[in-house]
């Protein structure tokens, strides 16, 4: 239960960032920002720093620059402990920043507890984002499907390239199981994962682009063990995807994943987005 001082700290918190004054980084109507995964090498306010030198005005925000690095039983008291105005305070970053952040990476598991999974949505709710993008299980997902209902929050499930484990998100099924629990259930679809599978994410976007709220971008070869790699060298379909965006104004950002190895991590995002917009001409 929030306390009077939380709900009025978390409805200022969660108020919409001017447009005039975001950075802008929409490409023929696209838009194009960056999973904060990609700038996993250093802490959030060097993170921050990377999306502005990089011109990125879109974050979904992965889980390990908000949590600390530990873990067990301390890392679930960090989650249920830690007061709400942390993210209140996250978010405000962001906004400072011109960046827009409209989703939170939490991968619930099947370790999490009834608390922590409702704590996770109030996390949500304080970071002012409609959406909660994880890398979950199906037996997950049956346990997080009523909090999603109670709190209104979409939760968008990140398929990878493990076809052999039913339990986990790859095949179009697994999907499909997933948003047939909840309304509140839909797809963060990583082209790279979804393509290295063995499945068509042109395909699949021109067919599911209703319950997509994010893409994932990155290019990797098959088969499912094949290396992620720079993009334009593996046989993901980037273009074709970002095109299909394009011709029909789907308002489903495109984030760039930046995994493959490089040696310079804010050179390399610029790279990817580049590529982007190259695509997109």
């Amino acid at each position: 239960m929030l306390s009077r001082r939380e709900f009025v700290s978390l409805a200022a918190g969660a108020r919409p960032l001017m447009a005039a004054s975001r950075i802008n980084s929409k490409v023929h109507g696209v838009r194009i920002g960056a999973q904060s995964y990609s700038f996993r090498d250093r802490p959030l306010d060097k993170a921050i720093d990377a999306y502005k030198e990089c011109g990125l005005g879109l974050c979904e925000l992965y889980q390990g620059h908000v949590e600390p690095a530990v873990s067990g039983s301390e890392l679930r008291k960090w989650r249920l402990a830690t007061p709400l105005e942390t993210f209140i305070q996250i978010r405000k970053k962001f906004d400072d920043a011109g960046i827009l952040l409209y989703a939170y990476s939490l991968n619930f598991n099947d370790s999490f507890t009834d608390d922590e999974i409702n704590r996770g949505f109030l996390m949500a709710q304080a970071l002012g984002v409609k959406y909660i993008t994880a890398s979950s299980t199906l037996t997950a997902a049956k346990k997080v499907a009523p909090f999603a209902e109670k709190h209104k929050i979409t939760v968008a499930m990140h398929g990878h390239s493990n076809i052999t484990n039913p339990n986990e998100f790859a095949k179009p099924e697994s999907f499909a199981a997933a948003m047939d629990l909840s309304k509140w259930f839909a797809v963060n679809l990583d082209i790279g994962h979804f393509y290295a599978a063995g499945y068509d994410p042109v395909d699949y976007l021109q067919q599911h682009h209703d319950r997509i709220v994010t893409l994932h971008i990155k290019d990797r070869k098959r088969p499912s063990v094949g290396a992620n790699m720079p993009f334009g060298e593996g046989g993901t379909p980037i273009k074709p995807v970002l095109q299909l965006l394009k011709k029909n104004q789907w308002k489903i950002p495109a984030n760039i994943e930046y995994e493959y190895k490089g040696t310079d991590t804010v050179a390399e995002v610029k790279k990817c987005y580049q590529y982007m917009k190259e695509a997109l001409a």
